[in-house]
């Protein structure tokens, strides 16, 4: 197990000496013309902006995307924004006994906690296409990818075992919305939220850093959701057509609009509530985590969210 300090605790003018995993180097220009590569660096609690001004060409041959590496820097400013000055930075040796795993954030929800949640939820499910369909795409090594993987590369939930983690949110608010509106189709409804981003375990890698594979680059997580789905379905002696469209409708309108990927908008009541779901429980963690990041900063602002189109209001711990 790594033992040092995370990045969250260190602020602007920190020295420090730390083993970091590359999770962005790419050879850049600036405007005067001089190549420079252009890094990010993390651990478990948060990635941080660097550059190395010499050698660019040289040290991106070394520093590769999901490379430990050694680093000596500082902490500092630049455009309010924190970034790391580096020292010295070299690849780990086997020697450190470092592996790209340690640097990689989990959820800080316990695994045999959400797998007993998950049980619970699928042996709820009364319906029995649908109580089949989701042991068999679960089974086997599926499940471990399901419950490893990440919600996304760094927007929300990106954390190992944050696909398990989004996915039983969403599921508690739908639970909530079916108390409230009769009328939904529960089973339906919890399906469509267990399936929603399926996808997801063969479209992100998370050996040593969160990227995109090549079928996801390709396809895409809704697609690959919604044909998992249309073959299992078709396994299954008598599988309903009309359940069978109304489940991958769920999954292909889950991000709510054209322009956010889906091939289709919702148009069914549990559509529109598993969207909504979705939307709540990607963007209530994504502020909190952004929140939880900028902190200890010294502001009451945390930086500019491109995604969000604004910086959050960081209140007073001490605060109701």
């Amino acid at each position: 197990m790594l033992d040092q300090k995370d990045l969250n605790d260190l602020s602007i003018g920190d020295d420090f000496t730390m083993f970091l995993i590359v999770t962005k180097s790419e050879v850049k220009t600036s405007i005067n013309g001089k190549q420079f590569l252009n890094l990010e660096l993390r651990d478990k609690s948060s990635a941080l902006p660097s550059k190395v001004w010499d050698n660019a060409e040289v040290y991106s041959k070394k520093l590769k995307e999901g490379t430990v590496v050694n680093v000596t820097g500082q902490i500092e400013d630049f455009k309010g924004a924190l970034q790391i000055k580096i020292g010295k930075i070299s690849p780990a040796k086997e020697s450190d006994n470092v592996k790209p795993e340690d640097f990689l954030p989990k959820s800080q929800r316990s695994l045999s906690e959400m797998f007993n949640e998950l049980d619970q939820v699928i042996a709820s499910i009364k319906n029995p296409f649908l109580n089949q369909l989701i042991k068999i795409i679960l089974a086997d090594g599926k499940l471990e990818k399901y419950s490893k993987v990440p919600a996304g590369k760094g927007w929300h939930h990106a954390y190992i075992h944050g696909l398990l983690e989004h996915t039983l949110e969403i599921i508690r608010i739908c639970e909530l919305m079916c108390s409230i509106h009769l009328e939904l189709k529960r089973d339906l409804l919890i399906t469509g939220a267990l399936l929603h981003d399926f996808g997801k375990t063969e479209e992100l890698t998370y050996d040593s850093i969160f990227d995109y594979s090549d079928k996801g680059k390709l396809i895409g997580h809704i697609v690959i959701g919604a044909l998992e789905v249309e073959k299992t379905a078709a396994s299954i002696q008598n599988f309903p057509e009309d359940l069978k469209d109304q489940l991958i409708h769920l999954i292909l309108s889950h991000q709510g609009k054209l322009e956010f990927a889906s091939p289709v908008e919702p148009r069914t009541l549990e559509a529109i509530v598993l969207y909504q779901a979705d939307e709540l429980s990607a963007k209530t963690n994504a502020y909190k985590k952004a929140i939880e990041a900028d902190k200890n900063k010294g502001g009451r602002w945390t930086r500019f969210l491109p995604l969000a189109n604004t910086a959050l209001y960081i209140p007073d711990e001490n605060s109701d």
